[in-house]
């Protein structure tokens, strides 16, 4: 994405354009799987913690990303799509690569509908499903 493109798609999720929300943005728009706020950290060398945290909250808030609960023990964060809105509806299954450990929406892959009992209501899904990623797969 160029900065005007940054800039827009974040005015679109009515967040503030500042220079380090353009850069998170800019490096979450260019992985192909889920990053953590650690790995986020080791890019950012240079940038504090609390503003790279407070970033991915803004953004989760806004419904720019997602949160995903892999099962690692470490949150990872990927981009939304245009059109969602982080309601049961959006939410999609996840693939957790046991190999490299790295997280992939699989975002045409819905998660089943939960019949819950009466006077339940649904606020989240966490469906992750394990196996190798195509990268890993030629390594064996």
């Amino acid at each position: 994405m160029n900065k005007e493109e940054l800039h827009k798609h974040l005015q679109a999720r009515d967040i503030k354009p500042t220079a380090m929300r353009q850069l998170v943005l800019q490096v979450m728009s260019e992985q192909q799987a889920a990053i953590s706020l650690p790995d986020l950290e080791v890019l950012f060398e240079r940038a504090d913690k609390v503003t790279l945290y407070r970033t991915l909250k803004t953004f989760e808030e806004n419904k720019l990303i997602h949160r995903i609960d892999d099962g690692t023990g470490t949150t990872k964060y990927a981009l939304c799509r245009d059109t969602c809105d982080c309601e049961p509806d959006d939410l999609h299954v996840h693939f957790l690569c046991v190999k490299c450990e790295q997280t992939f929406c699989l975002n045409d892959i819905s998660v089943p509908s939960i019949n819950l009992p009466a006077r339940f209501s649904l606020e989240s899904v966490n469906m992750v499903v394990k196996g190798v990623c195509a990268n890993c797969r030629r390594d064996y």
